[in-house]
């Protein structure tokens, strides 16, 4: 990684990494007080699994629509307000979702949802890396373990609501207005001043643009970009098979009950804040290649267990396996992309957080339509087929531990 070497960050600093924590987190456990609740309104709106699979690719849909854009609304608003706006409206569009009384009104909430969780991951991430400049060493992981623990929380929220009969209005409600709280004080401590790069070539907050503006940008950084994406999309297959179909295979196939089914989804983020808590520190002893595969190959082997042998106990803990094993692809893709030569700061991030949510889109649709033709089993294999696919396209991952 190269990371300017600056001043220890003061209490300003200290106070925006915390700030961007909150915001990552509120991001993480919104959307995740919903997915649990999902048999649910698959059974009250009688939907099919080739249905129920296009309704919820109705929020990468909006997702990819509004990523285009993300870059766009940071510039203009700034990063630290574009997070909070889209976190506000994440969790109006994911209240909306849970007590749609249509699949017309849920795939338009999701779509909503999408496109508005599109613009704060890329605006979270943005001000998450001004902050990393500022602190002149690798905190990016961090956040994204701050990530998951928001989606273990949102998860154990909606389960324990689940548990205890809680009406999914009520429920989503108040996990709706909570975060927006929570969003709106960490706005006053995030980072103030410019989101792009000055005039004069500097990059804000004390990078160097130097070596990285004004090149024409030649096929090998394409190439890399593509790859990139490949490992980011394979990455939110793996995430969507825990947000769309862990708690309906394990409620319907395996007839596990809903509150138990949740645990498939808490299963695989949890395992994901492991593996991000621990990542920086496994990416600076062996490199970001190795730990790519072998996250790779730990969640293709924990999934085809699962599914070659289906049980309640051993489905959770292959969701899991899976989680620990992509665990730290989404940062570096994203990492990776923002300090390749040739491109200016922000775009390979841009970039490679746009395209990554093809995966969204089109798993949900080619589970379901496996799993009506076939069984949602069989479906589901995709998870250790995207794993696999990381272990041959992660060479385009730093090789050398970070020193």
């Amino acid at each position: 990684m190269s990371v300017e070497s600056v001043a220890r960050p003061g209490l300003a600093d200290r106070r925006a990494r915390a700030a961007v924590a909150a915001l990552f987190f509120t991001n993480g456990a919104l959307f995740a007080n919903l997915i649990p609740r999902y048999p649910q309104v698959k059974a009250d709106l009688g939907l099919s699994n080739a249905v129920y699979g296009l309704s919820v690719a109705a929020f990468p849909t909006g997702a990819i629509i509004a990523g285009a854009a993300a870059g766009v609304l940071v510039r203009r608003f700034g990063s630290a307000r574009a997070a909070t706006a889209g976190t506000v409206l994440t969790g109006a569009g994911a209240l909306v979702a849970g007590v749609a009384p249509s699949v017309w009104a849920f795939a338009a909430a999701l779509f909503l949802a999408g496109a508005m969780d599109a613009v704060t991951d890329v605006a979270q991430n943005a001000h998450g890396l001004r902050v990393q400049r500022r602190y002149g060493r690798s905190i990016i992981n961090s956040f994204h373990a701050v990530w998951s623990i928001g989606a273990v929380t949102g998860g154990a929220m909606a389960a324990e609501a689940i548990a205890a009969g809680l009406p999914r209005g009520i429920h989503l409600s108040v996990s709706a207005a909570l975060f927006a709280v929570v969003a709106l004080v960490a706005l006053r401590f995030c980072l103030p001043g410019p989101e792009v790069e000055p005039v004069d070539g500097t990059v804000a907050d004390g990078g160097s643009a130097s070596g990285r503006g004004g090149r024409a940008i030649g096929t090998r950084t394409v190439l890399v970009v593509a790859a990139l994406v490949l490992i980011a999309m394979a990455a939110t297959v793996v995430e969507d098979a825990g947000n769309s179909w862990a708690a309906i295979y394990l409620s319907g196939p395996l007839a596990a009950p809903v509150a138990v089914a949740a645990w498939g989804y808490i299963a695989l983020v949890g395992a994901q804040f492991v593996g991000r808590l621990c990542g920086d520190r496994l990416v600076d002893r062996f490199g970001q290649r190795t730990v790519a595969r072998a996250g790779g190959l730990v969640a293709a082997g924990g999934m085809a267990l699962a599914l070659a042998y289906p049980t309640v106990p051993g489905t959770i803990l292959g969701f899991a396996a899976a989680g620990l094993g992509v665990a730290t692809l989404v940062p570096a893709a994203m990492h990776e992309a923002d300090e390749l030569p040739g491109l200016k700061p922000g775009t390979g991030l841009t970039i490679v957080s746009w395209l990554m949510r093809l995966g969204f889109l089109l798993s949900p649709p080619v589970v379901g339509a496996v799993a009506d033709a076939s069984s949602l089993r069989l479906g589901l294999v995709v998870v250790p087929a995207a794993a696999l696919l990381v272990v041959v396209v992660a060479g385009v991952l730093s090789q050398k531990p970070r020193s």
